[in-house]
């Protein structure tokens, strides 16, 4: 089972994960958090160092090698990289990801969560001023390799640009001075998440695509994440 959240900035993706992780700890399922192993060992583990577990808990851009680099440079104000160079940062970054972890893991019969795929850069890349067309950045050999494994479930969090800047607003441990944290541009971002051509790239690959509430209470999202992994993992 392959289940990835998405949705624009400050949309609560991060409070949802945290609750199917929970859930599936309840479960008695062995997991695996790659974030921790990232921020400790400054790389990628090896797929066969995984295979006793029964959940990875993964996230895009990682926070090594080149998702190192987008985090730490590409993405930064002031830094002026172009649509092009960053769709094919996060593409490398997805690749190496996807072939040396996620795959393997799912061929092995294992649960992945993760937080953002190749779903973000079909909207960020292409919404960004001189972006590219989605059609294009699905080409890009580590996208085209993400949508050849498309996740079962998809979940993308719907909240409105100015409430999820508020709450980007609020998060003191969030100040990462990234160039996507515009209302304006989170506005285009979210209208393109909910379109039927930027769903299609999933749908027509077998993915059920769930649109989750993300405008309500932190303890009102926390039960709906609950009822919605209870329904997909019983």
């Amino acid at each position: 089972m392959f289940i990835i959240i998405d949705g624009i900035d400050g949309s609560g993706k991060s409070t949802v994960f945290k609750i199917w992780a929970e859930y599936l700890k309840e479960q008695g399922k062995k997991i695996f958090d790659l974030k921790t192993y990232w921020n400790e060992h400054h790389k990628h583990p090896e797929a066969e160092e995984l295979m006793e577990y029964d959940v990875i808990l993964s996230g895009e851009p990682t926070t090594v090698w080149t998702g190192a680099a987008i985090r730490q440079e590409m993405i930064q104000n002031g830094k002026n990289y172009t649509p092009l160079s960053l769709a094919n940062a996060y593409a490398l970054d997805r690749l190496v990801l996807y072939k040396r972890i996620i795959v393997p893991f799912l061929q092995a019969g294992k649960i992945v969560l993760q937080d953002r795929s190749v779903s973000s850069s079909l909207c960020y890349q292409s919404t960004q001023n001189n972006g590219l067309s989605m059609d294009a950045i699905a080409s890009i050999e580590g996208n085209t390799f993400a949508l050849e494994h498309a996740p079962d479930h998809f979940v993308i969090a719907n909240l409105p640009a100015e409430e999820a800047m508020r709450r980007l607003g609020n998060r003191s441990e969030k100040q990462d001075n990234a160039i996507f944290e515009k209302t304006e541009f989170l506005e285009k971002v979210q209208k393109k998440y909910l379109s039927e051509e930027y769903q299609n790239f999933f749908t027509s690959r077998g993915t059920r695509i769930h649109i989750f509430d993300a405008n309500k209470d932190i303890e009102s999202m926390k039960q709906e994440a609950r009822k919605w992994i209870e329904k997909i993992l019983p």
